[in-house]
């Protein structure tokens, strides 16, 4: 897979982990931190030229703060869900303050929607609305390769909170229903590490227990 990961491979710091996908398309750009880091990374492996989209799979500062630098640098777009478009754009509902960061503010050029499609070269990955951790979550799935880039909706083990601003146990319970729906063979989550084959029989261990909670 022409997949690479950034950021939480190396522990840097509260970033998400950033995937580059194909080198056209970045998922997340994390807290801007570390975007100098990151930023010599893809220069010596991938070229630039080729990135021409972010798109952001929630609206929390771990995962959108690095957007306007990002931005800056590739003049690529950003789209996020139509959901979470407002808390980007004004900053309110980001969660900076979690990072001891002021809100970085950005427009997004695209608002996504449940069934969004989004090409590269070899991937075609079907946005699917999974709200619970904010309202406008979304994970991206290719079903030729059964890849699940899921972002704070789903990890290996366990789930995103649902106890800030805008989530909801419920919603969340019903993404993962909705995601036990589709064949999972990677899991490339926005925290900890890729999970290779199992993920659908991690997605009922997960609905088993917030059951019974």
């Amino acid at each position: 897979m022409n997949i690479f990961k950034f950021v939480d491979v190396y522990g840097l710091g509260n970033d998400c982990s950033i995937y580059l996908i194909d080198g056209e398309l970045l998922v997340d750009t994390g807290t801007g931190a570390n975007f100098s880091a990151i930023k010599k990374e893809i220069e010596a492996k991938h070229d630039v030229s080729r990135i021409k989209s972010i798109v952001n799979t929630h609206c929390h500062f771990d995962h959108t703060g690095g957007n306007k630098k990002f931005r800056d640098w590739l003049n690529c777009t950003i789209s996020i869900h139509e959901k979470d478009r407002k808390a980007l754009e004004t900053g309110s509902g980001t969660m900076a303050e979690l990072f001891k960061e002021r809100a970085r503010t950005v427009t997004a050029d695209k608002a996504l929607r449940h069934g969004s499609v989004i090409k590269t070269q070899n991937f075609s990955f079907r946005v699917i609305h999974t709200p619970g951790h904010t309202p406008g979550s979304i994970c991206l799935y290719d079903k030729n390769y059964k890849i699940l880039v899921s972002g704070d909706t789903l990890f290996d083990g366990a789930v995103g909170r649902t106890d800030f601003p805008g989530g909801d146990k419920g919603n969340l319970m019903n993404s993962l229903y909705k995601l036990a729906n589709y064949p999972i063979n990677y899991l490339l989550p926005g925290h900890g590490a890729i999970k290779v084959s199992g993920v659908n029989f991690n997605i009922k261990q997960l609905l088993n227990f917030l059951n019974t909670e």
